[in-house]
């Protein structure tokens, strides 16, 4: 899949720009995705801007806010990777860390999200030169997969315009690689860091004569990570070979990684508190394997005339190793064996268990009658307090486009239209298996010799069996067109839309043929969404626009195998037969204003309403990931935007906020046992929350602000500070926003605090040809949270496993629910040197 004319109109726009100043987020006066165009004709595919002799430029080219970066801006921040550049930098934009890994974010924009964690509902579409990177199985967005070095700009553009086609919700980030004419030479870059962080990046680029040019990077990172037992492996290789005339360019992309990421995610508010750099339990390894291929051409057919299109194949291979709770257990009598049990022991030659008195008080790392209980073939599932999550996904997808874009003059305005055609096809296989096991001091897991499968038998249900083997076949055929018309310098109108078609087919290795438990299924999803935008400029250096415009999503496979609230998911681990899911639909309205201060800078004034109908929500019955998909009526997002950016002789600045207020415009009821609100029998049992009209969306904060400024020191120095300040937000499990810290049930707050982060970073070049960069990041070295979760918790205050923790109430025994924070990473330094051959 491409992108399409709004989004390459807003790149060679950008361009048109380059000679302004700008800083590292400026909103550029760019093509807005749901409004005007320019004259020009812009070059469609985004690998490279080729634009035809230009046509005047109305002054209504001024648009909503088009956020875009450069390569060496992105330099210059001394971000790791391209999430913790847009976290620092672009406006409306959260990262929320929720499995503590720099490779691994959860980035939200408007409180729509793109995250590689499978049952995140996904909301933004990602491009690299065109090619969409939101995986076919979950639309899950691999950041790691990205080299930071191979990035010649970006532009992430707000909205659900269809002409991005399926997954803009809230908006499209398109990332442009770089080639060989843009960055000729050669040039090594090495890093190193707190935590053992080492780093080794190289590029070489170069054009001849004859047309040809060529671009390759290649990046090798590692480190320990700020976590206990959390070490990143990332391996990225990215190559682009093309040529190019007067009229044609044609390109080849290739790109491999091979990375394993530990991101051992949420730690519960007491083990925080005792250690910082603690995990719940461990391992969380997920390993990473992608090669894409992508080939993009354009030709000037004429001088009105642009032809383009594009080819790609894509394989990603993820495998992940997690160690968890097994919730199932807290409830449960784990510590003093049987005699059965003590029998089955001994048989199979174990010693040093107890004979009798074994309880939570002198045992606080129970095992014996988890062991006994596979020996048995009994209650594992229950008696276990431990597991080994392990899943393996294998993703084919391919596609390609074409379009043609032509400038006319009709009807006493200038026409720019464009009308393409895309298909996506792709094959998804996921399979999942767990393992009981034993929960070790060190948080680790001990698996034992069982592998949860049909023959497992729970004496209080039928057979466990955690078992997925899901085979998914996903394809969409999309047709679009649009046409800018401008009037006169101040006048310009678009209007486009998009028709898309999907088809999913599930098969089930284990249970096939449908009925209760499979999950096969054949889905369809077809939708026409349109745009409509109007862009006026009455003056030089300021403009408004006002736009309406309609996206779409349609359930993934692992949405639709995921969607019985009688059969809840523990996802990635687990799915169940569902009932059918329907497409997500975004609408949104725009409108703003922006100018110019003189040429010292620019300023922007803008606001958004988004409704989602039928979104697709994964209500989660506890932390360790239990739960289903479901639609829920509707949701909306709107809010308030304001920026300044600019550049005044040596000093570059700017500054961004963001009022969000992302909320529940539905009445749903959803589980809540970790929610002090529920209509739990008593405190701590299962139970029920309502959500009503109104309440705040978990994980959106309703106030962002972000300032930075830098100071350049002629060619020899700069130094920058950032800052970023979030609101506090809802913890996930806390939908009616009503849980309260109260009793010996409920620990924490259920929300995750505001906080403020400030970033410095210096560049030095020594010579012509060497330069040394630094970073400090949290440089007050803040504790602070990015994400929250309500759920039960296993261990007690001095972080020993606790089963039973609170006296039974009518038989059933309550639990003790906390609060679990994803938590920022303390102050690290990072350092290292660019070396740049003649």
């Amino acid at each position: 899949m491409k992108l399409t004319l709004f989004a390459a109109a807003a790149l060679a726009l950008c361009q048109a720009h380059a000679a302004e100043p700008a800083s590292a987020a400026s909103l550029d006066a760019n093509l807005a995705a749901s409004v005007a165009t320019s004259g020009d004709l812009p070059s469609v595919i985004i690998t490279g801007s080729m634009p035809l002799p230009t046509i005047e430029q109305p002054r209504a080219a001024l648009a909503a806010p088009v956020q875009t970066a450069s390569a060496q801006q992105i330099a210059r921040s001394g971000a790791l990777d391209l999430s913790a550049f847009l976290r620092r930098n672009l406006g409306s934009v959260v990262v929320n860390e929720v499995q503590n890994n720099p490779f691994q974010p959860d980035v939200s924009y408007r409180g729509y999200t793109a995250s590689p964690l499978l049952g995140t509902p996904q909301g933004l579409s990602v491009y690299l030169d065109g090619m969409r990177l939101n995986q076919p199985f979950g639309d899950v967005v691999s950041w790691d997969l990205i080299p930071r070095m191979a990035i010649d700009s970006l532009t992430l553009m707000p909205g659900s315009n269809p002409l991005f086609g399926l997954n803009t919700l809230g908006g499209a980030l398109a990332i442009q690689t770089k080639d060989g004419r843009s960055s000729p030479g050669t040039a090594i870059e090495a890093r190193l860091g707190s935590d053992k962080r080492r780093a080794v990046e190289v590029e070489h680029g170069g054009s001849n004569a004859q047309g040809w040019h060529w671009y390759v990077t290649g990046n090798r990172f590692k480190e320990a990570g700020w976590r206990d037992d959390s070490p990143s492996d990332v391996r990225q290789l990215f190559g682009k070979l093309g040529w190019s005339d007067a009229r044609t360019d044609i390109a080849a992309t290739v790109a491999h990684a091979d990375n394993a990421l530990t991101g051992n995610g949420l730690q519960e508010q007491r083990m925080l508190a005792r250690d910082y750099r603690s995990v719940y339990t461990k391992p969380d390894l997920t390993q990473n394997r992608s090669t894409l291929l992508n080939l993009t051409g354009k030709h000037r057919a004429s001088e009105a005339l642009l032809l383009s299109g594009n080819v790609y194949y894509r394989k990603i291979d993820t495998h992940t190793f997690n160690g968890d709770l097994n919730d199932e257990s807290l409830d449960q009598s784990v510590y003093q064996p049987g005699a059965a049990e003590r029998a089955a022991l001994a048989a199979a030659g174990y010693t040093g268990f107890p004979a009798s008195g074994a309880n939570a008080s002198n045992t606080p790392f129970p095992k014996w009658r988890c062991i006994g209980n596979v020996l048995l073939g009994d209650e594992p599932a229950e008696k276990c307090n431990g597991m080994i999550n392990r899943s393996h996904t294998q993703q084919e997808n391919y596609g390609f486009s074409g379009q043609l874009t032509l400038l006319a003059d009709m009807a006493g305005a200038r026409h720019a239209v464009t009308a393409g055609a895309a298909m996506d096809s792709s094959h998804a296989t996921f399979r999942q298996t767990s393992q009981f096991g034993y929960l070790n001091p060190d948080r680790g897991i001990t698996p034992v010799d069982f592998f949860a499968a049909g023959t497992q038998i729970d004496d209080d249900g039928p057979p466990v069996d955690n078992r997925v083997d899901l085979h998914g076949r996903m394809r969409t055929w999309s047709v679009y067109a649009s046409d800018s018309m401008a009037f006169n310098q101040d006048l310009t109108l678009t209007v486009s839309g998009r028709y898309n078609r999907s088809t999913v087919r599930n098969r089930d290795a284990i249970t096939p043929g449908g009925g209760s438990g499979s999950l096969d299924g054949d889905h369809r999803f077809s939708r026409f969404n349109p745009a409509i935008g109007l862009a006026y400029a009455p003056a030089a250096g300021i403009g408004a626009y006002v736009g309406y415009n309609e996206g779409s999503r349609t359930p993934t496979a692992i949405e639709l195998g995921c969607a019985d609230p009688e059969n809840p998911c523990r996802l990635p681990n687990a799915m169940a037969g569902d009932p059918p899911l329907k497409q997500v639909v975004t609408k949104t309205w725009e409108a703003g204003l922006r100018g110019k201060v003189a040429s010292v800078a620019s300023w922007s004034a803008g606001v958004f309403r988004a409704e989602n109908h039928d979104d697709i929500l994964f209500v989660a019955d506890n932390q360790a990931g239990f739960g289903y998909f479901k639609n829920f009526g509707k949701t909306r997002h709107q809010g308030v935007e304001l920026a300044l950016d600019g550049k005044a002789g040596a000093l570059d600045f700017g500054v961004n906020y963001t009022w969000l207020q992302a909320t529940y415009q539905s009445r749903e009821t959803v589980n809540g046992s970790a929610n002090s609100s529920s209509d739990a029998d008593a405190p701590g049992l299962e139970g029920n929350i309502p959500i009503t009209p109104g309440k705040r969306i978990p994980l959106t904060p309703s106030h962002i602000l972000k300032a930075h400024v830098e100071v350049q020191g002629g060619r020899d120095w700069t130094v920058g500070l950032a800052m970023t300040a979030v609101s506090s937000s809802y913890a996930r499990g806390n939908e009616n926003n009503r849980h309260q810290a109260g009793g010996p049930a409920y620990l924490g707050a259920g929300k995750s605090g505001g906080y403020a982060v400030f970033e410095l970073n210096g560049t030095y070049q020594l010579t012509r040809q060497l330069g040394v960069f630094a970073q400090v990041n949290n440089l007050f070295d803040r504790k602070y949270a990015t994400a929250a979760q309500l759920g039960a918790t296993g261990f007690n205050a001095n972080g020993n496993f606790a089963a039973r923790p609170l006296p039974a109430v009518g038989g059933e025994y309550p639990m003790v629910n906390a609060t679990f924070y994803a938590a920022g990473a303390p102050r690290s330094v990072n350092a290292g040197l660019r070396y740049v051959f003649n």
